[in-house]
């Protein structure tokens, strides 16, 4: 019976330790925003990428690769329901590559053959990669209306869009 009692008693301990330590890491992203880097579009205009976290809109900045196959597949998927979400949301995206200077340059021609209608950014120099510490790709960062990160992901599986659409709706039902 004490054996019984104490495994209860440690598992509860566990479950609430790992309840704190969550709890502690929401308000951590919670306090961080996208920081001042100026990136190219694919167009070569000069984007600071904090004014999308100012924008008052719900965000969703995605990173991503050309020789990410994962990264394609969630794109090309967000892409599909991207018009509905902003209709629906009030929310924007915006593509961050990561394809260093030699592979960058596959960039637009893939994003025009896919006749994606966001923004793409190039990071060559992984700088904004590197400031929010991100591994690998694809990753996914979503910003509140007040420019707050208060969602993360990393790799993509099939359906995980619809996670992020879940994470969209939360951000825009507590207006």
């Amino acid at each position: 019976m004490k054996k019984i009692l104490f495994g209860i008693a440690l598992f509860l301990a566990v479950a609430t330790q790992a309840q704190e330590k969550k709890t502690l890491s929401e308000k951590i992203l919670g306090e961080k925003t996208l920081p001042s880097v100026t990136l190219n579009d694919i167009a070569g205009k000069r984007v600071d990428v904090n004014s999308y976290a100012k924008s008052g809109k719900i965000t969703v900045v995605s990173f991503w690769a050309t020789w990410c196959v994962p990264c394609k597949k969630e794109l090309n998927n967000i892409s599909e329901l991207y018009e509905e979400w902003q209709e629906k949301y009030n929310m924007q995206l915006v593509a961050v590559s990561i394809d260093d200077s030699r592979s960058s340059t596959k960039v637009k021609p893939y994003t025009d053959s896919q006749r994606w209608e966001f923004d793409v950014l190039l990071d060559p120099n992984q700088d904004l990669k590197r400031e929010l510490n991100i591994q690998s790709v694809p990753f996914t960062v979503l910003l509140n209306q007040k420019g707050k990160i208060v969602y993360t992901h990393t790799g993509y599986v099939e359906g995980d869009e619809l996670v992020l659409e879940d994470e969209i709706k939360k951000l825009a039902a507590e207006k």
